[in-house]
């Protein structure tokens, strides 16, 4: 059978699959359940599939004639947030609609019996919210022999309409810096005798909102995040804790607003008094474009969509550690692809929703971008 019919007779178990990952949402490093539900889908159709000790991610694998591997990723976790009162694994940024498309791309393939000339592989991996599960998968090895390597990621319908793909993702580098302030404690009738955290991370802000780079890429750097171990009103308090988000498009702005951040950090000590600690928390690069990859993808698109419907770009602000794979790997041709689905009313909404139509094309997308990349010289 060919794989894309494959997809067209299996619409409402595609549905019933996503219904069923949404419903199994797991955080970070805790997908247990959700992986065990892939592997026995992947154990079911007959697909060769290496789980790990210390993590719940899958790599799956179809051989080919050559060693040479496409490989194909798709998240696990779901983000830990309020929804409706109550705070829990949600599944607000797609990792359940993109785990069933790279799993039925994966069985279409198998079952339609088409011998591909590359090995593909199929990387279902943990804790991309943590920005830590790409990391954790290359020290697996599972990047071995990689010559190409796809992602997919759902898109708001204002980056991209519904029925509509772009073969690129120009994800930003984003990463929390998490920052101690540390002064002296005081009476408040005697503010003079102690050093106030508070006015020192008041500094802080008015100095981050003046840094500026020279560059036509954009870039954020404030404050997120402020509290203090103070119980009480009327003590100068000594600690402050805080966090900074930190996005720029391109890795080398990051690197400069990461140098800068830390020069303004040293200045406000010096005029404070205070001690002023951090640590970069939550890191991921920006994305790399890759045309080789991105030409394959696009014919994918406008073989399936049509090319009416083929959207050259999609810029995001937001951060992915898919990009991970390509900072340490540069050799690898690597795109993640913008798929347009009604998603509204954005990522990591509570009350997030999608055109579940979208898994259908999505999946026959994924299949005709891994199947070109495997006839590739």
């Amino acid at each position: 059978m060919d794989p894309l019919s494959f997809i067209d007779k299996s619409v409402k178990q595609i549905y019933k699959t996503y219904e069923e990952l949404h419903r199994l949402a797991e955080p970070s490093w805790q997908e247990k359940q959700t992986s065990a539900y892939i592997a026995n889908e992947l154990r079911n159709a007959g697909i060769a599939f290496k789980t790990f000790d210390s993590h719940y991610g899958i790599a799956a694998e179809i051989p080919g004639t050559m060693k040479e591997a496409v490989i194909l990723r798709a998240d696990l976790d779901a983000l830990v947030q309020e929804v409706d009162g109550r705070v829990r694994p949600n599944h607000s940024c797609g990792h359940d609609a993109h785990s069933t498309m790279v799993l039925y791309t994966a069985l279409a393939i198998a079952k339609s019996g088409v011998k591909p000339r590359h090995t593909l592989r199929f990387i279902f991996q943990p804790a991309e919210e943590k920005g830590e599960g790409a990391l954790k998968m290359m020290s697996e090895g599972v990047l071995k022999d990689a010559e190409y390597l796809f992602g997919l990621h759902l898109r708001p319908s204002f980056e991209v309409p519904f029925n509509q793909a772009s073969p690129v993702i120009i994800h930003s580098s984003s990463g929390t810096i998490k920052g101690r302030i540390k002064g002296r404690q005081a009476h408040a009738a005697r503010p003079d005798d102690g050093i106030n955290a508070i006015e020192a991370a008041a500094l802080l802000v008015h100095k981050l909102k003046q840094v500026t780079i020279d560059t036509k890429a954009s870039y954020s750097i404030k404050m997120t995040q402020l509290q203090t171990s103070n119980n009480a009103s009327n003590v100068i308090p000594e600690t402050a804790d805080f966090s900074l988000d930190a996005r720029a498009q391109e890795n080398r702005v990051m690197t400069e607003l990461k140098r800068l951040a830390h020069l303004v950090m040293d200045e406000v000590s010096a005029e404070t008094g205070t001690e002023i600690s951090c640590t970069l928390e939550e890191f991921v690069p920006a994305a790399q474009p890759n045309k080789d990859a991105m030409k394959i993808a696009e014919t994918a698109i406008k073989d399936v969509l049509g090319e009416e419907n083929f959207l050259p770009v999609c810029i995001s602000p937001g951060g992915e550690d898919f990009h991970f794979y390509t900072l340490e790997n540069p050799g690898i041709n690597a795109t993640m692809v913008g798929l347009g689905c009604g998603l509204a009313p954005g990522l990591h909404h509570p009350k997030m929703s999608f055109r579940k139509e979208a898994l259908i094309y999505g999946c026959k997308i994924l299949i005709k971008t891994v199947l070109l990349a495997s006839e590739k010289e």
